[in-house]
């Protein structure tokens, strides 16, 4: 009886252990565009900072790639969960939509979705969600290029793969370890985002333009 006991007790601190990890940093959900190169990436940022994962969930989305979908299932993994998944419903303070630009007919309705769910959700502790498009013009590819030199002008997203493999050659969606190649020129990337974000925004394409410095800022800084 005893020994059931210690065991009752051992599972309590362990969960107790698990719940305070959790309730230590804000609970972060990403649905993703790609099936592979932005979970990589983004899991590779939340394994370097040993983000839990009951805080920081990647999550490539599974209604379909348009941008319109990734912003639907957002929303729907929010508020359904997926236990399958280990992520139980409305279990997060913020959540953020990863898409491109590209040639998607749904773009624009995608930002305007996302739009109208910031600040209009509630997790399961009644707090207002803050839900954020993390757009990409044209592509997720441009953040990467921007660790290595400075853009300026519309890029289509086969000249931005090209210029790409100039500085990672062999670069190919899907590859592993892109943070860790890039990571040492993250600083310059950031300033380099920030300053397109002073002339352009999501809503001005073809304008190059990139959110991602904004969600790689939050996980990198996410445990202080």
């Amino acid at each position: 009886m005893g020994r059931d006991n210690q065991a009752k007790d051992r599972q309590l601190r362990r969960k107790e252990t698990k719940e305070a990890r959790r309730a230590s940093y804000a609970r972060i959900l990403i649905v993703t565009e790609g099936s592979k190169t932005e979970p990589l990436y983004l899991e590779e940022i939340r394994a370097a900072h040993q983000l839990h994962s009951a805080n920081v969930a990647v999550q490539p989305g599974q209604l379909g790639t348009a941008p319109i979908q990734v912003v639907r299932y957002a929303q729907q993994l929010f508020e359904e969960g997926d236990l399958h998944r280990g992520i139980r419903p409305k279990s997060f303070d913020q959540v953020y939509a990863v898409f491109d630009r590209d040639d998607h007919d749904s773009y624009f309705n995608a930002l305007d979705l996302a739009q109208a769910l910031d600040g209009k959700l509630r997790n399961e502790n009644r707090q207002l969600v803050s839900f954020k498009a993390i757009a990409s013009i044209p592509s997720f590819e441009l953040w990467l290029l921007l660790h290595h030199e400075e853009v300026h002008a519309p890029i289509h997203r086969d000249e931005v793969m090209a210029r790409l493999r100039q500085h990672i050659p062999g670069y190919e969606k899907g590859i592993g370890g892109t943070f860790a190649i890039t990571r040492g020129r993250l600083e310059v990337a950031t300033q380099r985002a920030q300053a397109l974000g002073e002339y352009f925004n999501a809503h001005t394409a073809p304008e190059p333009f990139t959110a991602l410095h904004e969600l790689v800022m939050q996980l990198t800084t996410l445990r202080g």
